[in-house]
């Protein structure tokens, strides 16, 4: 047998294999690849191709995979999008502003003056004759926490206060609904006294929880929230720290007035706050204080001081062994519920207590037109009843439009308090004696002289001198009233607002005090603040006084949602009315 070698063999059989194993082009091993594949199986080029598909395999596979699993993934979410939600909206245009029609005279009625006593304590003045009493010093409790968080959010609510949250369509709802640079001049110089005279733990005096609440209202209604607005967004975030930490676990609020007047304004400004922020803490706030008011509620549908579920067991208020349903009172629980239904919070019988308040306020209703304290009349209190039947889908109820008639012969006015507080010093201790019809001093049940407030002696006295306008409510509290004869004659609307918006606009600008250059704005300029003193009986002047009015002066824009148009809509569903692009961003970690 011959050992002879083909060497020429050998050296073919090496090459080939130095062939497979170098690092030989893409192109050159794809064509080893194709070609071999079309050998016969057996074939040394069908080897050196399978062998050549498995080194290709791995990059291939490295390449294919991921591309694979993005398309996966695009295919899955565009499949589980969810189209948005649209809501139709109507933006509302500037018109040009016709004259007024010449305000028409009212016809002065029979004065009415009930027997009755609106108790918001909220400083009813305590007054000595021919004694200036200076304020008492209050004791600051500076914020240890920051309670209302401004947090950046990723998920955005579009077109949902969008009408009134800038200058420009701010400007064009004035110059439509009949308020002009004037109004908003003192409004501007209000917002700034109530942020010069915040106190530093974010309160405002003297009843720290009512006039906090509403400070707040008065701020949100120009649309100053925290986080958003340069000049005020601050002082808006230190009231709502102050009130959230204020609040107890029951729901209610330290430091409130004998009657609890506090608790349904501040449940009233936590509700709209959190309406229009939509910022959890708000909102845990919101809930926790509308319980009080929901359980307090009577089975006639009012409520009385202290949100007391049950009957009157003394006979402090004229109602023992019944349920005493005072429309005052029960004006602030109203809009606490209106406010906490358009801003989604949930409570437990808010619906129910909704449907529940109608009959209350038609129990106090007058046959004729009106409604009275705890019982019908045809007072000033008539506007309380109107504007809370309105908000509470009974716009279309007899009773609402009666009352639009009674208000229909009042005109708007402006009584300040500087003449009183002068009267006041010239009272002779004997005119503070109440008198008979014999004209003997009055004794009381316990044989004691009956006195009269200096305040009741001293309007008493300027009541013939005041103008023929200012008459009606002088000697109670008509700016009280008129901050809810206001709105109800704003959604009226037609030549009935037009006439009552004229005798405002003359009245209460002209009404406000003003101190120039007294604090600095956002920009560093030197601005103007202004505030309002009026003659009524039951205030915490000047901080009550200045918000009345200045929310009287925003009801053109006001974005609060208890004052837009759709609040008093009859309809369940409340639709914006606005193409505004400012979208709210929201906090949804905690929700």
């Amino acid at each position: 047998m011959s050992n002879h070698v083909d060497m020429e063999e050998v050296d073919s059989h090496l090459k080939d294999i130095e062939r497979m194993y170098s690092n030989e082009t893409l192109p050159r091993r794809l064509k080893v690849l194709f070609g071999g594949l079309k050998a016969p199986r057996q074939s040394r080029e069908y080897k050196a191709a399978m062998i050549e598909m498995q080194r290709l395999s791995a990059p291939v596979a490295a390449l294919l995979l991921p591309a694979v699993a993005v398309g996966l993934l695009i295919v899955m979410s565009s499949g589980a999008a969810v189209e948005d939600r649209i809501i139709e909206t109507q933006v509302l245009e500037a018109e040009e502003i016709k004259d007024l029609d010449k305000i028409e005279e009212f016809e002065k009625p029979e004065e009415q003056v009930e027997n009755m006593d609106i108790d918001i304590p909220i400083n009813s003045p305590d007054v000595q004759v021919q004694t200036d009493a200076p304020d008492q010093p209050m004791s600051p409790q500076p914020q240890a926490f920051d309670a209302v968080m401004t947090v950046k959010s990723p998920v955005i609510l579009k077109n949902i206060y969008g009408s009134t949250r800038n200058t420009g369509t701010r400007g064009a709802m004035l110059a439509k609904f009949g308020g002009n640079a004037i109004t908003e001049a003192a409004v501007m110089r209000a917002l700034r006294w109530l942020k010069k005279n915040q106190q530093p733990d974010g309160s405002w005096q003297r009843q720290k929880i009512a006039m906090t609440g509403l400070a707040i209202l008065t701020f949100l209604a120009h649309g100053d929230k925290p986080g958003e607005s340069a000049e005020f967004g601050e002082t808006v975030q230190k009231a709502l720290e102050f009130l959230l930490k204020n609040q107890r676990a029951d729901g209610k609020f330290n430091g409130m007035d004998g009657n609890e007047y506090a608790h349904p304004i501040a449940a009233y400004a936590l509700c709209e706050a959190y309406g229009m922020t939509l910022n959890p803490n708000v909102k845990t706030a919101a809930e926790k204080a509308l319980v009080p008011i929901i359980k307090g509620q009577h089975p006639t549908g009012g409520w009385t001081y202290k949100m007391k579920p049950g009957i009157e067991e003394g006979d402090d208020h004229g109602a023992k062994g019944k349920y005493r349903d005072d429309t005052s009172y029960m004006g602030w629980c109203a809009q606490a519920l209106k406010a906490a239904k358009l801003a989604k919070l949930h409570a437990e019988g808010l619906d129910k207590a909704m449907k529940l308040a109608v009959k209350g306020f038609k129990a106090n209703a007058h046959p004729s037109g009106g409604f009275g304290y705890t019982s019908p009349g045809t007072g000033g209190l008539t506007s309380v009843g109107c504007l809370c039947m309105q908000l509470l889908g009974a716009s279309n109820e007899g009773e609402v439009k009666r009352a639009l008639d009674v208000i229909g012969n009042w005109t708007p006015s402006f009584s300040q308090y500087a003449p009183i507080q002068e009267a006041i010093k010239q009272i002779k201790p004997e005119e503070l004696v109440k008198r008979d019809k014999a004209g003997k001093p009055a004794l009381g049940k316990d044989g004691k002289e009956e006195k009269r407030t200096p305040m009741e002696v001293a309007k008493s006295k300027l009541a013939a001198k005041v103008p023929e306008e200012q008459r009606m409510f002088y000697t109670t509290s008509a700016q009280y009233y008129l901050y809810y004869a206001t709105q109800c004659k704003f959604h009226e609307g037609g030549k009935h607002w037009a006439n009552w918006n004229k005798a405002m606009m003359a009245s209460y600008p002209k009404a406000q005090l003003i101190q120039e250059k007294a604090i600095k704005d956002d920009k560093g300029v030197d601005r103007d603040i202004g505030w309002w003193e009026n003659a009524d009986t039951h205030t915490d002047r000047p901080v009550m006084d200045t918000c009345l009015a200045a929310l009287q002066l925003m009801v053109y824009y006001r974005n609060l949602p208890t004052t837009s148009k759709e609040a008093v809509q009859v309809e369940e569903e409340i639709v914006a009315t606005s193409t505004d692009t400012d979208d709210i961003k929201v906090d949804t970690g905690n929700l």
